[in-house]
């Protein structure tokens, strides 16, 4: 069984222990550059370090630069009303009141921006849909793979930073794996984490002053999805397990366009375009948001999602269109290159053509409860980005505030990990292999992934029923009695993480989603289509809520 109790222990290292980082995007790459001039950081990556969510992202980040035209109040209103009434106002004030500073922050790192000399900071600004100015910052249309590179650059060449690939978490350290004497005379906090070397497929303890989740979402949580495949809720369902509270689970963004083609189903074609013009059209050619939203194609990204998950299952269709054709063949080669390119590599010319389209989820609103420090309930331990719940994103997030979050959240947590005094560590158990064999099959792994995916998007989709929220329940449930009798009894493998993260993840979303009996923001629900004239966050805590391996529980 793997298991930490009755194992070697390790006797205590020099108090100079490293911030461990899990996670190697934008968020774990602030933290980790602002805090390597006076510590020693790790930074973990489960895959190669270039495969981070951020750089997928294609629209940009928001800034409040144009101070004639916009301002802190106005982004903070369009935060708001993105997020459907459950926005924290003073998180998302404090978030915009920042937001000139973290892009001054990319530039002097050397982010290569889309440029214009008339622009404020000399930079070409975007709208996209849910705002009220062009104030969206962005490098043609590969902004995130443009920020990523500089800064994983950055951290490659700073001496403090170490740089993991191919490791992934298994679980936090806490009291909860030191023996009973130890738990008594310890206060509780992270220690830091066993980590799976996966290249030499060897468990190891790496303890660690503070411990930092920038793990990102639970897009695979889903069938279809714009995210890569690390966005496996590896650090929800570790905070999770650890006793931290998580937050608006039940709020999955689906993103309205993503590329639908045989040979690439999680291209995600940019709000930027519909945001410079682009129309979403039936195959006939026929527009249909004027049915559904006022704002047009310009509308919050839950309402554009629902609008074509509507249409599609109306009239019968596989998918819709996005129409940009009207823009130029030179607009479009400008200001969306990588798009042209990767659809003219899969033999579609969108200047001519228009792209093929479905909703895909795409960003998780909800996550480990944090505040603007980044800090947990759980002392030792921090989480920063799509991860967290801060109170930002609340039913909906406004395009491009995420990348803004992971700065902002991520300096903050910086500044605060940097005073921390180094604790002294308790004896930590090593991890256990004694009791455990090799898989004999990756059979049920597999299965029980696909199954996972496919009930979720069919029973925990854009719209949603009590009665398939608790078919997904019990069949969740079901899956994790497998996966962790599975997980007792083998060695583990990168996929069995994931897979019994996704679960615990899967779980929350279902359990968050029950709870919230009206519709809401990024939740839809057909057995309560009405909205509350008030509404609360949906907070889970591992005690209260509890989480049963058992299939009866």
């Amino acid at each position: 069984m793997a298991s930490t109790q009755n194992s070697a222990t390790k006797p205590e290292q020099s108090p100079e222990l490293p911030v461990l980082i899990i996670g190697a995007g934008l968020a774990g790459l602030t933290v980790a550059l602002d805090l390597a001039d006076s510590q020693r950081v790790i930074v973990m990556a489960k895959r190669g370090l270039g495969e981070a969510a951020t750089a997928w992202a294609q629209g940009g980040i928001v800034g409040v630069l144009d101070q004639e035209h916009d301002s802190i109040d106005s982004h903070v209103s369009d935060t708001v009303d993105a997020g459907a009434g459950l926005v924290v106002e003073s998180t998302a004030r404090y978030i915009a009141e920042e937001s000139a500073a973290a892009i001054e922050w990319l530039v002097e790192q050397g982010v290569p921006f889309t440029t214009d000399a008339s622009g404020p900071m000399g930079l070409h600004l975007t709208k996209e849909g849910g705002h009220s100015h062009r104030r969206i910052a962005h490098a043609a249309d590969a902004t995130g793979k443009a920020i990523h590179e500089v800064l994983l650059d950055k951290a490659r060449a700073h001496p403090n930073i170490e740089l993991l690939e191919h490791w992934i978490a298994l679980d936090l350290i806490t009291n909860r794996q030191l023996d009973v004497k130890a738990q008594h005379h310890q206060p509780n906090r992270c220690y830091g984490v066993y980590a799976l070397d996966i290249k030499n497929n060897q468990v190891e303890t790496i303890e660690a002053k503070s411990v930092v989740l920038a793990t990102g979402g639970v897009g695979k949580v889903y069938r279809y999805t714009s995210n890569p495949d690390t966005a496996t809720g590896d650090g929800i369902a570790m905070a999770w397990r650890a006793g931290c509270r998580v937050g608006n689970m039940e709020f999955i963004q689906f993103h309205p366009t993503c590329l639908y083609h045989p040979s690439d189903r999680t291209f995600l074609i940019t709000e930027a375009m519909r945001g410079e013009g682009g129309l979403l059209t039936l195959p006939d050619g026929t527009r249909f948001m004027s049915e559904h939203d006022a704002r047009l194609e310009l509308a919050p990204r839950d309402i554009v999602a629902r609008a074509i998950d509507f249409e599609m299952k109306k009239h019968g269709l596989d998918y819709v269109h996005l129409d940009a054709t009207h823009l130029g063949e030179a607009f479009i080669k400008e200001h969306f290159p990588m798009i042209y390119a990767r659809c003219l590599a899969l033999g579609l010319d969108i200047t001519k053509t228009p792209i093929p389209v479905v909703p895909a989820a795409h960003y998780s609103c909800g996550g480990v409860v944090t505040d603007l420090k980044g800090c947990t309930d759980l002392p030792g331990l921090y989480a920063v980005g799509e991860a967290t719940y801060t109170g930002l994103h609340g039913a909906n997030r406004l395009a491009s505030n995420s990348l803004l979050e992971c700065i902002v959240i991520g300096k903050a947590a910086a500044s605060a990990i940097a005073v921390l005094k180094t604790p002294t560590l308790p004896k930590i158990p090593l991890w256990d292999e004694s009791q455990v064999e090799d898989a004999d099959e990756q059979v049920v792994i597999a299965h029980n992934w696909d199954e996972l995916r496919s009930l979720m998007w069919n029973y925990v989709g854009i719209v949603r029923t009590n009665r398939r929220l608790e078919r997904a329940l019990h069949r969740i449930k079901l899956l994790r009695y497998e996966v962790q009798e599975y997980y007792a009894n083998f060695k583990v493998t990168r996929d069995l993480i994931e897979l019994r993260n996704l679960l615990e993840c899967a779980e929350l979303i279902v359990r968050s989603a029950l709870m919230r009996r009206e519709s809401r923001g990024l939740h839809y629900s057909r057995d309560y289509p009405g909205t509350w004239t008030v509404s609360y966050p949906t907070i889970l805590t591992p005690q209260a809520e509890g989480s049963s391996d058992k299939p009866g529980a």
